[in-house]
């Protein structure tokens, strides 16, 4: 058996981040960055002295800091010293932390062990019943979507992408579906999908979910579609391990982001870019 070695952070990379980290790792600096990012304009010393209530050379000193490893802008203006937050460390920094934490690892496709017992086509019309019988499944769980009906068939057929509707079958029988929904009319999103996948009671726990993402995901690229994205609830821990082992990355959690059977629940928003 081959033993394949994780691939390294490169040594360029990792002494950049850690000059970031360690910048931040004295509480007032963080303060200090996190008045400034939230302020929505420059500030200067002065403020930020009155603000965090610590000395104007205590306070020069933390900026002059900041500013050295990038995370901050200063100029003059007279004798006042104007900071204002530099735009690339609001996606520099949570992208070192993702990069360090292995979310944005190089990975396959999906992993490579699907299930020899699971076979995945294109969806056909005599499927619905099937899929909706899944659909509703999946609504019973409490943790798959905020839906509470399993929407009509036209509904679901208008709103679909013809070509990225697949079936996983087992045994000869309808195990789970997978589809995608484009998330806008215009044209600059036409690559940029919504995607579903639900398993058969069942039929958890066999790898079918593992099989149709990677058949939707492959498909996807094929396509051109440029990005896939979805959102999971936060307790629905298997669904977010297949998304991860499949090359999705989380973007963040959406708190409270609609009502639920009467109660606010939180979701995950997962993305996967397409190579290139």
């Amino acid at each position: 058996m081959t033993v394949v070695s994780p691939a390294l952070l490169p040594t360029e990379d990792a002494a950049t981040y850690a000059d970031w980290f360690a910048c931040l790792a004295e509480p007032t600096r963080v303060r200090l960055l996190h008045a400034v990012a939230t302020s929505g304009r420059a500030m200067t010393v002065g403020e930020l002295t009155e603000l965090l209530g610590i000395s104007q050379s205590t306070c020069s000193h933390h900026v002059r800091k900041l500013v050295e490893v990038g995370f901050l802008k200063s100029h003059k203006e007279g004798t006042a010293t104007h900071v204002t937050v530099n735009p690339s460390c609001c996606t520099g920094l949570p992208h070192a932390a993702d990069v360090v934490m292995g979310v944005l690892a190089p990975r396959p496709c999906c992993p490579d062990n699907l299930p020899l017992d699971v076979t995945v086509r294109a969806m056909r019309d005599d499927d619905w019943t099937a899929v909706r019988h899944i659909y509703a499944e999946g609504i019973a769980t409490g943790d798959a979507t905020f839906e509470t009906e399993v929407p009509q068939r036209r509904a679901l057929d208008a709103k679909w992408l013809r070509d990225h509707r697949w079936i996983a079958e087992t045994d000869g029988e309808i195990a789970g579906w997978a589809a995608a929904t484009p998330v806008s009319t215009r044209d600059c999103y036409a690559g940029v999908a919504e995607h579903s996948v639900y398993v058969g009671a069942g039929f958890r726990g066999r790898g079918v979910g593992k099989a149709l993402l990677h058949k939707l995901v492959t498909a996807a690229d094929n396509a051109g579609l440029w990005t896939l994205q979805t959102s999971i609830f936060p307790e629905n821990r298997a669904s977010l391990a297949l998304h991860h082992a499949a090359g999705f990355r989380t973007l963040g959690v959406r708190e409270r982001i609609a009502q639920h059977h009467g109660v606010w629940r939180d979701t995950v928003f997962l993305e996967r870019r397409a190579a290139g």
